[in-house]
């Protein structure tokens, strides 16, 4: 089955591929080569039988084009599934930030200095709202705005990528809350990373 529900090799109102060659707009270069090899080929055979299987492997290749589209497709509303794609791509990030002795340094370097670690959250907000809606690499809709101007998809990307660090690195000791500062610091120093890979993770799946 396609993701629209209808039966794979079947055009959205039910009939088979079999028939007229479907139109492909899409300007990938390599789908478009694909295609033209297709031409090629139904030119080469003879029999009517042959022409149709080589257009309906034409078409076939056409509609899994369309059905396996990562890119530009249309994101709105927002619900457990979203939040549970941003926790598993912070997480994904967030694991080498675990680990690595650096995160600790940076957090120490924040620590020290507050006004680089206000702009690293300010910063870190604004590469979150940058991949979600202003890169363009899904056309993201805003659902039910927090007071009717935060949106629900930036707050779940930011606020399960910071409580992931948190936990994790608490957890992993990471950090140690005698130095509340200092363990801030490192935790969104690791927070940076996280919000990226959240932010992916939500939006990439599609929704």
């Amino acid at each position: 089955m396609t993701d629209e529900g209808r039966p794979a090799g079947t055009l959205p109102d039910g009939s088979d591929v079999d028939g007229e060659e479907l139109p492909f707009d899409d300007g990938h270069e390599e789908m478009q080569r694909l295609l033209a090899e297709f031409d090629v080929l139904a030119e080469t055979v003879d029999s009517p039988e042959e022409k149709e299987r080589v257009r309906a492997a034409r078409n076939a290749a056409v509609l899994a084009a369309d059905d396996d589209e990562i890119f530009g497709q249309v994101i709105q509303g927002y619900d457990r599934a979203d939040l549970a794609e941003a926790f598993l791509g912070s997480l994904l990030f967030g694991i080498p930030m675990f680990v690595e002795g650096g995160t600790n340094e940076v957090g120490s370097f924040l620590a020290a200095n507050p006004l680089s670690l206000f702009g690293t959250v300010v910063g870190t907000i604004g590469l979150a709202i940058g991949i979600l809606y202003v890169a363009d690499i899904q056309d993201v809709r805003v659902y039910k705005p927090i007071l009717g101007v935060v949106p629900r998809r930036l707050v779940g990307v930011l606020g399960s990528s910071f409580l992931t660090a948190l936990v994790m690195m608490t957890a992993w000791g990471r950090v140690g809350w005698s130095d509340p500062l200092l363990a801030v610091a490192t935790v969104v120093a690791a927070f940076v990373p996280m919000s990226i890979g959240a932010a992916l993770g939500d939006i990439l799946p599609g929704s």
